[in-house]
């Protein structure tokens, strides 16, 4: 049991890293004509940004579980 929840925690963490990744890159390639258009509401690139953030904390949200679960069963 300790071992699936150790490889679990090890994807989450990772899912966590992409998931903060990605959400950087987009936020690096949005451009300035992108941010000064007129458009109402949001643009594309931020509500992939929103997106990527929301899943970063379910993730880490996910591995804050594992480990409690971990030192829970350590007892």
């Amino acid at each position: 049991m300790n071992i699936f929840l150790a490889i679990l925690l090890i994807f989450f963490m990772i899912a966590t890293l992409v998931a903060l990744i990605r959400g950087i890159v987009t936020f690096l390639r949005t451009t300035e004509e992108e941010l000064k258009s007129g458009a109402t509401g949001p643009s594309l690139s931020s509500r992939k940004q929103n997106k990527m953030m929301i899943a970063r904390i379910g993730f880490q949200a996910a591995a804050v579980v594992i480990v409690v679960l971990l030192l829970l069963l350590k007892r």
